[in-house]
């Protein structure tokens, strides 16, 4: 209905209120040289300690590569991998890996994971018990190494002191000198070592499932078995995923460890790829070295790329 003059003029209009006008900076090429040059140190970090001796450790995997004798570097292609493949040393070290992988993997999974859902109750000096749990991950694996050498020593060893005290055994073991038995120090050290990560990272994992869903579950009458298996490990299955496949990356490529223990002795028999790589090296074999790192690579790629398409959720059938 339209208004008459006279209320037209005693009508006090409002005016509309306006959205305020943001102006969005103009993303110019003096703005792009700016972001680059502050970005640049970082690339240049990252290039030089980083993408540089990739390159460079790719190349000489197909060189004649030999501190000893610097005279031919030429390119000979595949042949320090052929030279990898018929080295009965190397296949012997692979096996030593899957058993050095596996063995410690299970047992630091299972205990961690145990450890884990102890530390998420609420009890008395909680903080303390999880200071206790988490100091191993801050120790040098080195360290770890040396002090397990120690405590397995065939002698005056801590670990052959106990066992005969409990009459488990009669005679001291020498734990480090067997080849039966160094492999099972090294993997008892590193179980020991990498326990924490698990617990620590699965610890993280359980702080977000929420208490709603265990209160439900109790009410339905669930036990403590279904729970865990009905609620607990499908919330932090991703999670789970991720951090055995970090583990089994950094268990590869951690033998300094077995260094600090058995130097990779007695007579070879606790020498991983990694391991191996490093005695290569320190021969002056660069090439050789080179080879197997870029085969370390390659292979936990495509172990990478097949556990995470195993694990990825699938769609339901329509």
């Amino acid at each position: 209905m339209a208004l008459t003059d006279t209320e037209r003029r005693g009508t006090k209009l409002e005016p509309v209120p306006r959205r305020p006008v943001t102006r969005r900076r103009q993303f110019t090429g003096r703005t792009a040289l700016t972001l680059f040059l502050f970005m640049l140190p970082a690339i240049a970090f990252v290039g030089m300690f980083t993408y540089y001796p990739l390159a460079n450790g790719i190349s000489m995997a197909f060189r004649n590569y030999n501190l000893n004798d610097l005279s031919d570097t030429s390119w000979v292609g595949l042949k320090n991998f052929s030279t990898l493949l018929h080295d009965e040393m190397y296949r012997g070290t692979v096996k030593n890996s899957v058993v050095w992988v596996v063995g410690s993997l299970v047992p630091q999974f299972l205990i961690g994971f145990t450890m884990a859902l102890w530390l998420r109750r609420k009890f008395r000096f909680r903080g303390t018990y999880q200071a206790l749990v988490f100091f191993p991950w801050a120790v040098s694996g080195f360290l770890i190494g040396i002090l397990f050498r120690w405590m397995f020593n065939g002698e005056f060893g801590v670990v052959n002191d106990l066992l005969m005290k409990t009459h488990l055994i009669d005679t001291p073991v020498p734990w480090l000198a067997d080849a039966k038995y160094a492999m099972v120090a090294v993997i008892v050290a590193n179980v020991w070592y990498g326990v924490t990560f698990f617990a620590i990272m699965i610890l993280a994992a359980l702080q977000s499932v929420p208490e709603e869903l265990y209160e439900a579950s109790a009410i339905d009458g669930a036990g403590k078995v279904r729970t865990l298996f009905s609620i607990t490990i499908p919330s932090i299955r991703t999670t789970l995923a991720l951090t055995v496949l970090l583990r089994v990356i950094w268990i590869f490529n951690s033998p300094e460890l077995i260094f600090g223990m058995t130097g990779g002795g007695p007579a070879n028999e606790t020498h991983i790829v990694t391991s191996y790589m490093i005695q290569v090296t320190q021969e002056g074999d660069y090439g050789r070295a080179s080879a197997m790192g870029v085969m370390v690579v390659f292979v936990l790629m495509l172990f990478a790329i097949f556990y995470l398409l195993s694990i990825r959720p699938r769609k339901a059938m329509r």
